[in-house]
Parts: C-alpha cells; structure tokens; sequence
C-alpha cells in the first residue's frame, strides 16, 4: 500500500512539474530570441515596453497592460538600420488597422538614439500597435495590446498546480480509506 501511495505519489509530482513548465512565460531576464515583445522583420527587430507608473513606478510590461489609464509605450530600434530610416508609431482600437479608430499616431521620423516614446491613455480592451519603418523595403511590426482583461491562459496556468494537489490528496484519501487495512482498523475500533 504504501509503495502504491509513493509512486502515485511520485508520477502527481512529475506530471504537475511537466504541465506547470509551461507556465514559466518571463519578459524579464529572456535573450532577445526568446523575449514575446520582440518583433522581427528580416534581420530587423524592434522591442516594445509599456509602462504605467501611476500605479507601479518599476513594472514593465509587453502585451498585458493590466490597467485603464496613462500608457507609456517605449519601442527601441534593436538594429542601427532602423535608426537611419523614418520610424512611425499607430496605436488603434481593435485587432486590426482597418475599420478600427486610431488612438495615438507618431509620424515617422528619425530616431537616432534608437528610441520611439510614447504615451496614450488607453481603456479597456484590445489594441493594436503598429510600427512601420519607411525604408527598402518598408518594414511593419504589430503587437496586440489587451487591457485590463483577464488573460484565461494565465489564470489556468497558475491554478493547474494547487488543482492536481487537491486532486491528488483526495485520490489518496480515497484509497485510504478504502483500503483493507483501514476497513480493519475501523472494524477493530467498533468492537
């Protein structure tokens, strides 16, 4: 029984470490190949940070802007390329550029330090950000913002682990008390 109980045990742990490696999604200490806030076109990227420092002066986010309001976009032109071409920046309501209202609009220019700001003050829904570089040929980036929007993906991610535990630790239970030796026992103690 107990031999049971430990690799049932055991095979819980290997199976709940191997669904929540997944889960491990970082913007912070990622290479560049790996970050989800890096655009490429070609051998061109782009890197898009928002910030919200009303609310959290040090938090840096990429597509899940967690609150309404103030929005600090900062896009930095990874390559020299891009810093030598006319660089734009629209912001619209919506998951595409067509038939959706434009919030924020930067006309391309020139970035020498490699660094578009910007800011716009965005409500609750989807967005998306587009880049466009005005070179040969003209390179386009688009990132899909989502607002103040719960993200279903995350929230299975960081509740899937407690689940198999409760799951786990009633299955135990289960054949615990199922067991003959607990029937035995419970026997034993009514006579």
């Amino acid at each position: 029984m107990v031999r049971q109980v430990t690799q049932a045990g055991t095979t819980a742990l290997i199976l709940a470490a191997f669904l929540y490696a997944g889960g491990a999604g970082a913007h912070g200490k990622v290479s560049m190949e790996e970050d989800s806030c890096v655009r490429r076109v070609g051998d061109s990227m782009v890197h898009l940070s928002a910030y919200q420092p009303q609310f959290e002066a040090s938090a840096q986010y990429c597509m899940e802007i967690p609150q309404v309001g103030d929005t600090y976009l900062v896009v930095d032109l990874v390559d020299q390329a891009l810093r030598e071409m006319p660089v734009g920046m629209k912001i619209v309501k919506g998951d595409s550029e067509t038939g959706n209202e434009t919030v924020s609009l930067m006309l391309p220019r020139l970035h020498p330090d490699g660094v578009l700001r910007g800011e716009t003050n965005l409500d609750q829904g989807i967005y998306t950000v587009i880049i466009s570089a005005d070179g040969m040929p003209p390179m386009r980036y688009q990132y899909a913002l989502r607002v103040q929007m719960i993200n279903y993906a995350n929230v299975f991610r960081t509740a899937i682990l407690p689940l198999i535990g409760i799951l786990l630790l009633s299955f135990l239970g289960y054949k615990l008390m199922k067991s003959k030796r607990m029937q035995a026992w419970r026997a034993s103690r009514r006579s």
